[in-house]
């Protein structure tokens, strides 16, 4: 019988841990290609691109200090912010070194977020195998406590049965005994077998 794979292939494991420099490296491939079709040095795209990060950065403060808090939506609004601010230099400037020192600053910053969320994930994690292993142990103590329980039952049940067919093949050979008089028996009170006569003799 096949055993189900517990293992996952190294590149499942590898993918998630990719994903901040890829997305990095997507804008900018993106914003310099940008660059080459007409937005370098042109005030109106970067302006664009300037207006949507800085609307994105308010939007992500207004959600971060809201009255309940979104944390999650305020991380959109200020990856967002990031992205069109990184987007917007790069499609603006001539050469490579802005570009790609905010490409590195912003993909620092992508890692030391995911590497938080994969933190929290991994102690979700250890934290549910724990508590399943605990429920596997207490729910294995139960089993084995009903079985042994059981098996007393059984145990004893069997004894029972085995008492009572002893007693009626004693009681079954008492009656075929010769001279046997069970009025005499209970006039006596007592169960003892009568003796026969030959032995008496």
């Amino acid at each position: 019988m096949n055993e189900p794979i517990t293992h996952r292939h190294w590149a499942a494991d590898l993918a998630p841990k990719a994903v901040p420099a890829l997305a990095t490296s997507t804008v900018l491939i993106l914003a310099r290609i940008w660059n080459a079709n007409g937005a370098q040095h042109s005030i109106g795209d970067a302006s664009v691109m300037g207006t949507l990060a800085i609307g994105a950065a308010f939007a992500g403060n207004a959600l971060a200090r809201g009255y309940s808090g979104e944390p999650v939506a305020a991380a959109v609004g200020f990856t967002a912010a990031g992205t069109f601010a990184l987007a917007g230099v790069a499609a603006y400037t001539d050469g490579l070194p802005l570009p790609l020192l905010l490409w590195s600053v912003a993909t620092v910053l992508a890692y030391v977020l995911a590497h938080r969320h994969w933190r929290t994930d991994r102690r979700e994690t250890v934290a549910y195998e724990r508590a399943t292993a605990d429920r596997r142990e207490t729910q294995r103590h139960v089993e084995t406590v009903e079985i042994i329980r059981a098996c007393a039952a059984v145990d004893t049940a069997r004894a029972g049965g085995e008492y009572a067919t002893a007693l009626a093949a004693a009681l079954t050979a008492r009656a075929a005994l010769p001279g046997y008089d069970p009025t005499a028996l209970t006039a006596a009170g007592l169960p003892e077998l009568p003796t026969v006569k030959g032995d008496a003799a």
